[in-house]
């Protein structure tokens, strides 16, 4: 199934919110709001949209090449901590539009993307007033979807946090918030955590698109061997039914594709996130099955030769890493210094570390998360729609005057929670 030119062109002309049309008025690019993305994977069931994290530009390529060979809706995004004011990615909030643009009308891309600022993190509520100057310019930059993640702050504190940024979102953007905090085995999500996020946000006439929750997932690379909790995400997913919010999947690395079916099949998820690996990937380092990359005998990671950057180039990066003290996951901090070398490399060489992510993204949506020809059913939903807004999932079933300020902090008290120690959210 492919949609035709003449839907496809409709679709262009009226599926893309003002920020978008204001930057690339003459564009080809289909960049929509990640309310879409979200339908479409309801709409097909059992379907997961992959949300790239564009670490670098490779990865960004790789990922769109893949979806438009897949027929399939992509997710590209960026965190805060990669793609924010102190970032460790050359890609950020605030150029990932224009590159992510500029591509798909190179390549002749024509699957529709969202465009996520992903984990726009809130650790205290110092954060706040500077967030409320910097998220109005995401939007301006072209973001067409957010994650507030207060979920560092206790229950209530992420609750009211939520509601005093939500003004600054657009009413036609995808949004995604967050319950429990990544960090592995320990300090699970509850039902009751989830439902008093959610139930506060619908006395407030907000309506999330997504939620992400601690469900044994961490980000990185996965050490721990627990793993996504399937059974556990279920049962909060079943729990917020009556608010048609959709799950978040949040550190797919290190977690096998069957596990990543079964969140698929069994849950509400309609959005994953994959970062690391296809940084990894782009690399040419060795990845297992599970997004993780490899290790030798030493605990250093495992070039593939002729795959990814030159073996001299990977040289560089590993002098680097070793000067800065970097290990393991902290090689992430290795896009900054060199996105500009790695650009400067010859066409072959860039060619190739596209293909990796190319190959491995085309898997994911395929073979994984069933989002092959999501495309044309993001499409028929736009057309259906008439516009670039399709409006709220839900509608307010909660009383407000049960959810005032002081309320909220009394219900806090009463949550069921799962505490544990402080994890890295960094990613």
């Amino acid at each position: 199934m492919t949609t035709s030119s003449n839907d496809f062109n409709k679709a262009i002309s009226i599926g893309r919110p003002p920020n978008i049309q204001k930057l690339f008025p003459n564009s080809k690019a289909l960049l929509i709001s990640g309310k879409f993305i979200d339908l479409a994977m309801m709409k097909k069931k059992n379907t997961i949209c992959i949300a790239a994290n564009g670490r670098n530009s490779f990865v960004i390529r790789g990922a769109l090449r893949a979806a438009q060979r897949a027929n399939g809706a992509l997710i590209i995004e960026i965190a805060r901590s990669e793609g924010g004011a102190n970032a460790y990615c050359a890609v950020n909030y605030w150029n990932i539009a224009m590159i992510v643009d500029a591509a798909c009308n190179q390549m002749g891309i024509t699957i529709p993307v969202a465009l996520h600022a992903d984990h726009y993190g809130i650790k205290s509520q110092d954060d706040i007033p500077d967030a409320k100057i910097e998220i109005p310019t995401l939007f301006d930059a072209g973001i067409t979807s957010i994650a507030i993640d207060a979920s560092h702050l206790p229950d209530d504190q992420n609750l009211l946090a939520n509601l005093e940024l939500k003004p600054l979102i657009p009413d036609w953007s995808g949004l995604e918030t967050e319950i429990g905090e990544i960090k592995g085995k320990l300090g699970l999500s509850t039902p009751s955590e989830a439902l008093f996020l959610i139930q506060g946000l619908n006395a407030h006439d907000i309506f999330p698109n997504w939620i992400a929750l601690n469900n044994g997932s961490v980000h990185g690379i996965e050490a721990s061997g627990q793993g996504i909790q399937v059974d556990l995400t279920k049962k909060i997913h079943e729990a917020l039914v009556p608010y048609h919010v959709s799950g978040a999947q949040h550190g797919t690395s290190g977690n096998s594709s069957q596990r990543l079916r079964e969140i698929a099949k069994h849950t509400n998820t309609t959005k994953a996130n994959v970062a690391t690996a296809l940084q990894m990937i782009s690399w040419g380092l060795e990845v297992n099955d599970d997004g993780n990359a490899a290790l030798d005998d030493s605990g250093n990671f495992i070039k593939i030769t002729d795959e990814g950057v030159t073996e001299a180039m990977w040289a560089q990066m590993v002098a680097y890493a070793n000067e800065k003290e970097w290990k393991g996951g902290n090689y992430k901090k290795l896009n900054l210094p060199f996105e500009n070398k790695l650009l400067g490399q010859p066409k072959e060489i860039r060619s190739r570390m596209e293909s990796r992510v190319e190959s491995f993204v085309y898997n994911m949506i395929v073979n994984v998360f069933n989002a092959q020809d999501t495309a044309d059913i993001t499409i028929e939903t736009i057309l259906e729609t008439g516009g670039y807004d399709p409006g709220p999932k839900a509608q307010r079933i909660e009383d407000p005057s049960e959810w005032t300020a002081e309320k909220i902090v009394q219900r806090a008290t009463l949550i069921e929670g799962n505490e544990g120690p402080e994890g890295d959210f960094d990613d």
